[in-house]
């Protein structure tokens, strides 16, 4: 199912099955518009996605579904859908500004933050200090 979200900027990299679209194409054609169930992050919350994980070992074996879903909920890394109205508005504990934007790739750590699936996909709300680095590729990326 592609979920069609308006982003300010659409060369973005989103994950499969998402499609950015400039805010003024969503004007222009209001009837193919519909409620998104994205939840919208509240305060000092960032919205995430998981970033999908490889069917396959580098060998070419199939991994088992277990493994999947193992290697799923302990990824590391994360896609920042969007940022809430609070998050990195405290000059004290962020002198040097946010620690990351909409679009970046992050790392957290395992089980961080609220999971919800919505239409098979992982979103993930975590607070703005966790977290720990920016990252450019996030391929081949995993946990130690």
């Amino acid at each position: 199912m592609s979920e069609t979200i308006a982003l300010p900027e659409s060369e973005l990299i989103l994950p499969p099955g998402m499609k950015a679209v400039k805010p003024e194409e969503v004007e222009e054609q209001p009837e193919q518009v519909k409620a998104t169930q994205v939840p919208k992050p509240q305060g000092w919350k960032l919205l995430c996605v998981l970033i999908d994980v490889d069917d396959t070992y580098e060998s070419g074996i199939l991994k088992a579904d277990e493994t999947m879903r193992t290697e799923e909920l302990t990824s590391p890394v994360l896609f920042v859908m969007s940022l809430g109205d609070m998050a990195y508005t405290d000059k004290e504990k962020f002198p040097t500004g946010p620690w990351c934007k909409e679009g970046d790739f992050i790392l957290v750590r395992p089980y961080t933050g609220t999971r919800v699936k919505i239409h098979g996909k992982e979103f993930r709300l975590i607070n703005d200090d966790q977290v720990e680095a920016v990252v450019q590729d996030p391929r081949g990326i995993s946990r130690a």
